[in-house]
C-alpha cells in the first residue's frame, strides 16, 4: 500500500486540496511548489509515490520523472497536467511513469489510480518476480489506449424497482428545467451520478459539468477554489486561476457534501447565487456567471439549519427541488443490475473476463444489507474480480462481513421460490423491450431458465 506521497504542484491551492483529500484517507503527504524543492524532499526522506505537474516554474515534470527513476527507482510517479497530449502520455509511460492524469480531474480519480496500483503490486508480489519494465509498461500503455472506450463511470443504471422508477421519474422531470436541485441520500448511493444524469437531460448537456467535493476544500482556500484568483493576490499565486464558478459558466456546478462548507463560505456562496456574479480573490472586477447549481448531502440539512450550522436562506436557495436517492436496500430488485454493471467496469479496468457470481456469492449478496450502498458494491466487485482466477467469483474472495451477514440469516431465499419472481421477470422484459437474452442477464439467470419461467407463469410476449 502506498503510504508516503510527495506532491509537486505550483498551483498552491490545488496542491493543498489534493493533500487534504489524501490525508483524510490516511496517507502521509508532503507538498512543494517547484522541482528543486521536490528534489530536496526526495533527498531527505523516502517516498512511495511522487505526483508532479508537467509544467513547473523551474523545470519540467518529465525531467523530474527521469531524475526520480534514476535516483529513486522504488518511487513511483504520476504526472498531471492541463496540457494533455497523447504523445506526451506515451512518452511518460515509456520513461517509467505509473500513470498520467489530465486536469481538471476529481481527487477520487487520482485515488482510484493509487489504489489500483497498490492492488496490482500486492497481486504481483504473490507471484514469481519478473522484470518490472516490459510487462508492466505494456499493461499501462494498453490501459491508456483503451481508456476512451471503457465503461464510463457516469453511465446510469435505470433500475426496475419501484423506488428506482420514482427516482428516475424525478430526474427526468427536473432535468430540463433550470431549478436548483438538492439530492439527499445515504453515503455511497451515487449522488454525483444522479447529478450528472440531470445535467445530461438538461439544455446545458453540451456545456461543462464541474463537480466539487466541498468536504475536501479547506476553508482558507475555498474562495480561491470557487471564485479563482489573480496573480500575486497571495503568496503562491504565481498565475491567474479560474475558479469553479467560472469553469462551469453556461453549464452545471455540482456541490457534493455541501453541508461541510464553513459558515463564512456559505455566505460567499449565497451571494454568488443571488447576484450571479463572482469576484476573484485579489481582483476588483466582477464576473457574470450563468451556472445551474445541483448540490448533494448525506446529512439532514434542516437539522443543521435548526442548530445554526447551515444558513436557512442558502438552504432554501439550493432546495428549489429536492430528490431522495434510494439506498441499495430500498431497491433490492436492482442489486444484480448494478452487479453486472460494476462487473463490466471491473473487467475493463483490470483487463479480465470474469463472467459472473457463483451461486454461493449470489446468495450472500441477497442476504447482505449493503450499508455502504453502491460504492461498497462497486469496491467489493472490483476487489473480487482482481482476486478471481476462474470464470465466476467464488465465495472465498468475498469480504468476511458479507459472508457473516449471510450466514446469520437462517432462511436462505432461493430464486425459484421468491414470491415476486413473476413480477421481476415482467419488469426485466419490459426494461429490455422483450429481449430475452438481455432480460436473462439482468435477472442473472440463463436464457433456458428464463424460457422455462415464461412458460411456467404463462407470460405472454
Amino acid at each position: 500500500m502506498t503510504h508516503k506521497i510527495l506532491i509537486v504542484e505550483d498551483d498552491i491551492a490545488f496542491g493543498k486540496m489534493l493533500a487534504t483529500f489524501l490525508e483524510r484517507r490516511n496517507f502521509s503527504v508532503t507538498t512543494t511548489s517547484n522541482s528543486n524543492e521536490g528534489k530536496e524532499k526526495l533527498e531527505e526522506e523516502d517516498f512511495d509515490l511522487l505526483i508532479t505537474d508537467l509544467k513547473l516554474p523551474d523545470d519540467s515534470g518529465m525531467t523530474l520523472l527521469e531524475h526520480v527513476k534514476n535516483a529513486y527507482p522504488k518511487t513511483r510517479v504520476i504526472l498531471m497536467t492541463s496540457y494533455a497530449e497523447v504523445n506526451t502520455a506515451v512518452e511518460a509511460i515509456k520513461k517509467g511513469a505509473l500513470d498520467y492524469i489530465s486536469k481538471p480531474f476529481r481527487p477520487e480519480e487520482l485515488l482510484m489510480i493509487i489504489e489500483q496500483a497498490a492492488e496490482t503490486s500486492e497481486n504481483a508480489a504473490s507471484s514469481e518476480e519478473t522484470s518490472p519494465s516490459s510487462s508492466q509498461k505494456n499493461t499501462i500503455s494498453e490501459k491508456k489506449e483503451e481508456k476512451p472506450i471503457s465503461v464510463s463511470e457516469t453511465n446510469f443504471v435505470t433500475g426496475i424497482s419501484e423506488a428506482s422508477k420514482k427516482f428516475n421519474q424525478y430526474l427526468k422531470l427536473v432535468g430540463p428545467t433550470d431549478m436548483c436541485v438538492l439530492i439527499q441520500g445515504e453515503s455511497g448511493t451515487g449522488k454525483e451520478v444522479a447529478a450528472n444524469t440531470i445535467h445530461n437531460v438538461s439544455n446545458r448537456s453540451k456545456k461543462p459539468f464541474v463537480a466539487v467535493d466541498c468536504g475536501a476544500i479547506p476553508k482558507e482556500i475555498a474562495s480561491s477554489e470557487f471564485f479563482g484568483h489573480v496573480k500575486g493576490s497571495f503568496t503562491g499565486a504565481v498565475n491567474d486561476k479560474k475558479g469553479h464558478f467560472e469553469a462551469a459558466h453556461t453549464g452545471t456546478l455540482f456541490l457534493d457534501e455541501v453541508g461541510n462548507l464553513s459558515y463564512e463560505n456559505q455566505v460567499q456562496l449565497l451571494r454568488a447565487l443571488q447576484e450571479r456574479k463572482i469576484k476573484p480573490v485579489g481582483s476588483n472586477k466582477e464576473i457574470y456567471v450563468d451556472v445551474r447549481i445541483i448540490s448533494a448531502t448525506n446529512e439532514d440539512l434542516t437539522k443543521a439549519v435548526e442548530e445554526g450550522r447551515f444558513r436557512e436562506d442558502l438552504y432554501h436557495r439550493l432546495n428549489e427541488f429536492s430528490i431522495h436517492i434510494p439506498s441499495l436496500s430500498e431497491r433490492s430488485e436492482d442489486l444484480f443490475l448494478f452487479t453486472e454493471f460494476f462487473l463490466e467496469q471491473a473487467n475493463t479496468s483490470l483487463n479480465k473476463n470474469v463472467m459472473g457470481l457463483s451461486k454461493e456469492v449470489e446468495t450472500a449478496f441477497k442476504q447482505y444489507s449493503w450499508p455502504g450502498n453502491l460504492r461498497e458494491l462497486k469496491n467489493i466487485i472490483k476487489r473480487s474480480v482482481l482476486l478471481t482466477q476462474g470464470e465466476t467469483i467464488p465465495l472465498d474472495v468475498i469480504p468476511r462481513e458479507v459472508i457473516t451477514a449471510s450466514e446469520s440469516k437462517k432462511t436462505t431465499v432461493d430464486f425459484s421460490k421468491e414470491s415476486n419472481e413473476k413480477q421481476l421477470i415482467l419488469n426485466a422484459l419490459k426494461e429490455t423491450g422483450n429481449n430475452k437474452s438481455r432480460a436473462a442477464k439482468l435477472l442473472n439467470i440463463t436464457r433456458k431458465t428464463l424460457y422455462n419461467k415464461i412458460e411456467l407463469y404463462n407470460i405472454e410476449l
